[in-house]
C-alpha cells in the first residue's frame, strides 16, 4: 500500500505558485499593463472632471439659496430671457468663426513651413509657436493695450492713413471682431503644428503620381493632401471647438462681455450670473447648456471619422 499523507505546506506552496504565475500572465497582457499605467489618469479624471460635472448637474436643480429643489426651473427661467439667447448666438458665432479662421490660417502656414528647407524649419516652428506658448491672460493684456480707446497702437497707425479712430471694444461689431481676432492669433499655431505633422506623413509618391497625371497645385491639395489629412483636421477641429466654446480669459479681459452684453459667451456670462450675481445654480445651468451643443458636434465629427475608418 502506498502511504499518502496530507501535506498542507506543499498545497499552500503550489497555490501561491499558481497565483504568481497568474499574476505574471496578467502583466504580460498588453491590455492589463495599459490599464494599470492609465489608472492614475483615470482616477484624476474622475476626481477633477466627472465629479464636478455631476455636482454641477446637482447645482442646476437648486434655487438661488441652494436650499430647495426646483428641477428644470433654472433652465425654464433662462429660456425666457433674451440675454440668454443672445449669449447662445454670440457663443456660436465666436466659436465657429474662430475655428474656421484658425484652421484656414494653420493650414496655409503649415504648407509654408513644410516647403521651407529642413535646416530653417526649426526656427520657423519656434517663432510661429510663440503665440500659443504665451499664457492667454498675459498676451490678452497686450492686446488690450493695442485696442485701448485712448492709446491704441492700431488707431495711432491708422491715423497716418487717415482712418479712425476705431472703437475696438466700444462698438458691438468691432468688439466681436476683436475677441475673435485675439482667439485666432492665439489658437492658429496649434492648428499649424498639427497640420505640419500630418503633412510630413503624406507619402511623396502620391504627389509625384498626381504630377505625372497632370494635376496642378490646387488639384494636388484637393485630391491628395486633404483626403490624407481629413482625420487630423476633424480631430483638431473638434478639440478646438470644445476649447473655444469654453474660453473665458480672452473675452473677460478684453471686453468683460460688453458693450451691453454683446460679447458675452457661455463661460463669461455664467461667471457674471453665478459668481458676480451670487446665483451659483443659475450660473451652473448656463455652463451646462454647452454640453448638448458640443455633444451634437462631437457625434457628427466622430461618426464621420469612424465611417472613413471602416471604409479604409
Amino acid at each position: 500500500m502506498v502511504d499518502v499523507t496530507f501535506q498542507p505546506n506543499r498545497v499552500a506552496g503550489s497555490q501561491a505558485a499558481r497565483k504568481r504565475g497568474g499574476m505574471r500572465n496578467a502583466l504580460r497582457r498588453k491590455s492589463t499593463v495599459a490599464f494599470v499605467m492609465t489608472l492614475p489618469l483615470i482616477l484624476l479624471i474622475l476626481i477633477l472632471v466627472v465629479y464636478p460635472a455631476f455636482y454641477s448637474l446637482h447645482l442646476a436643480t437648486l434655487n438661488k439659496s441652494m436650499a430647495k429643489f426646483v428641477g428644470f426651473g433654472n433652465f425654464e427661467f433662462l429660456f425666457r430671457r433674451d440675454t440668454f439667447w443672445l449669449v447662445v448666438k454670440q457663443s456660436c458665432i465666436f466659436a465657429i468663426s474662430a475655428v474656421i479662421f484658425k484652421a484656414l490660417i494653420g493650414f496655409i502656414v503649415a504648407h509654408f513651413v513644410h516647403n521651407v528647407p529642413a535646416k530653417k524649419q526649426r526656427k520657423w516652428r519656434g517663432m510661429l509657436l510663440v503665440p500659443w506658448v504665451i499664457p492667454p491672460a498675459m498676451s490678452t493684456l497686450a492686446w488690450l493695450w493695442l485696442f485701448d480707446p485712448s492709446y491704441s497702437a492700431f488707431n495711432y497707425t491708422l491715423s497716418f492713413l487717415g482712418i479712425g479712430p476705431i472703437p475696438w471694444t466700444g462698438d458691438a461689431a468691432w468688439a466681436r471682431f476683436s475677441v475673435i481676432l485675439v482667439n485666432v492669433w492665439y489658437g492658429a499655431p496649434f492648428f499649424m503644428i498639427m497640420y505640419l505633422a500630418a503633412l510630413k506623413s503624406v507619402p511623396e509618391q502620391l504627389y509625384e503620381a498626381a504630377a505625372i497625371d497632370g494635376a496642378n497645385w490646387w488639384q494636388r491639395i484637393w485630391y491628395v493632401t486633404l483626403p490624407m489629412m481629413r482625420n487630423i483636421i476633424a480631430i483638431t477641429t473638434l478639440f478646438s471647438l470644445i476649447v473655444t466654446f469654453a474660453n473665458f480669459d480672452i473675452v473677460r479681459i478684453l471686453t468683460a462681455g460688453g458693450p451691453l452684453d454683446h460679447t458675452h459667451i457661455f463661460a463669461t456670462w455664467a461667471f457674471r450670473v453665478g459668481i458676480e450675481g451670487s446665483d451659483v445654480p443659475l450660473g451652473a445651468s448656463v455652463s451646462l447648456f454647452m454640453v448638448p451643443i458640443l455633444a451634437i458636434a462631437a457625434v457628427f465629427i466622430l461618426r464621420d471619422i469612424s465611417k472613413r475608418g471602416n471604409e479604409a
